[in-house]
């Protein structure tokens, strides 16, 4: 019987490795023991040069700076992004989105169809900032004993990588 159990637990534990995207193993402890791997930056494709695209759209608000985003950009629909100047958006959109996930333009964007909606990865971002939104607004706040003002962003679960990181290594100290 304890044999049996033990098989059970050691594919339970395989299973929630598997299902969690944890690449790793079970020991015979039935710990799961991480394996590191390296994340790979998203090669930059061929044809789009993404500084290029980000001064073409610079000198296409020259001047319109200090407006409000929705007057000068089409489809806003991200409330912070709603709430700040034009001049601020292309930043936004290329430290707080592109470099947290490693992308360019191109991963939320049809490039020239800026406001289009033809690529759901654009949805998902507006979605994922709502989730943000959600947790440094209102969870965040329910945890006794944190930072003053303890906040989330893309970088803390993307870590350059367009999906989140999973496989954390495990500290080397045993338990």
């Amino acid at each position: 019987m304890k044999q049996r159990w033990q098989k059970i637990t050691a594919i339970c534990a395989a299973l929630i490795v598997f299902g969690l995207g944890i690449a790793g193993k079970v020991n015979d402890d039935f710990h799961v023991t991480a394996q590191t791997t390296t994340p790979s930056p998203t090669p930059a494709a061929a044809g789009f040069d993404q500084a290029a695209a980000i001064a073409k759209l610079k000198e296409q608000i020259r001047g319109k700076e200090q407006l409000p985003s929705t007057e000068v950009f089409k489809n806003i629909q991200t409330p912070f992004i709603k709430n700040i100047p034009a001049g601020r958006v292309l930043a936004v959109m290329e430290i707080a989105y592109a470099r947290s996930l490693g992308v360019d333009c191109r991963h939320c964007h049809v490039v020239d169809k800026w406001d289009s909606d033809e690529n759901p990865n654009k949805q998902i971002a507006r979605d994922m900032a709502a989730m943000m939104a959600r947790i440094n607004g209102e969870l965040l706040k329910n945890i006794k004993n944190l930072s003053q003002n303890p906040t989330v962003n893309c970088t803390t679960c993307h870590r350059g990588q367009a999906k989140p990181a999973l496989n954390m290594p495990i500290p080397n100290n045993p338990r």
